[in-house]
């Protein structure tokens, strides 16, 4: 069974296009990789018949050797802030995004076949007004075999972070969302934050989790890479 080898990489990269290459060239041992806040820049321009100039091409980081998977956009304000990245050898196993499902810019639900089974993931970013929870509790998809719901969740909480001590009622509403996924939070392997604070007025946080299927033998540790 696949998923039982699957080695995924999450990280928020702050829109920085090199830094989703350099991830893309150094990991090619993890069969997927899960970017948050990607960068959309200027291409090149192309041919219009409105705009004598042309129009620009605006396009994201793309590799060789991975299956670029991202939701459609259509307006500059809807440009997604996900995207997933598939190892070409795992190509085989036929993944698909599914907008009609979930339609959320910041959120990006994947599925593939494992042994004519259909299973999922999904990648999120919830930024600070918390839009992209409040998304998933009023859309109330049903959504079986999802096997990892990881991303950054911009939500500090003492529920994961030891050295933040209050609780926080929108971690209630992410508790319930990965409840009616037959999610559990998973406890990383070494307890060290995954965002560094910029200056030291600030303190260093843990804000990127990783909810797995419950009692699965399968996916069932992660651990965290110091920046």
């Amino acid at each position: 069974m696949i998923y039982k080898d699957l080695k995924i990489f999450s990280q928020n990269v702050w829109k920085n296009s090199l830094l989703i290459n350099t991830i893309l060239e150094v990991n090619s041992s993890f069969d997927i990789i899960f970017i948050q806040e990607l960068s959309w820049s200027s291409i090149c321009s192309i041919p219009s018949s409105s705009n004598c100039e042309g129009d620009t091409l605006v396009g994201m980081v793309n590799h060789p050797n991975w299956l670029t998977f991202v939701r459609p956009n259509t307006t500059k304000s809807d440009y997604p802030r996900v995207v997933v990245y598939i190892n070409i050898r795992l190509s085989f196993f036929q993944f698909s995004i599914h907008k009609d499902i979930i339609n959320h810019r910041h959120i990006l639900l994947a599925s593939f076949f494992n042994n004519r089974k259909l299973f999922w993931l999904m990648n999120i970013y919830s930024d600070a007004s918390h839009s992209t929870l409040k998304h998933l509790k009023d859309a109330k998809v049903n959504i079986r075999n999802l096997l990892i719901m990881m991303g950054n969740f911009n939500i500090r909480d003492s529920l994961w972070d030891p050295s933040f001590l209050h609780h926080l009622s929108i971690s209630d509403d992410l508790i319930i969302i990965t409840d009616s996924f037959n999610l559990s939070l998973s406890v990383p392997t070494n307890q060290i934050p995954t965002r560094y604070a910029d200056n030291i007025n600030d303190s260093n946080s843990t804000i990127d989790l990783v909810f797995l299927q419950c009692n699965s033998p399968a996916l069932n540790n992660h651990s965290i890479h110091p920046e």
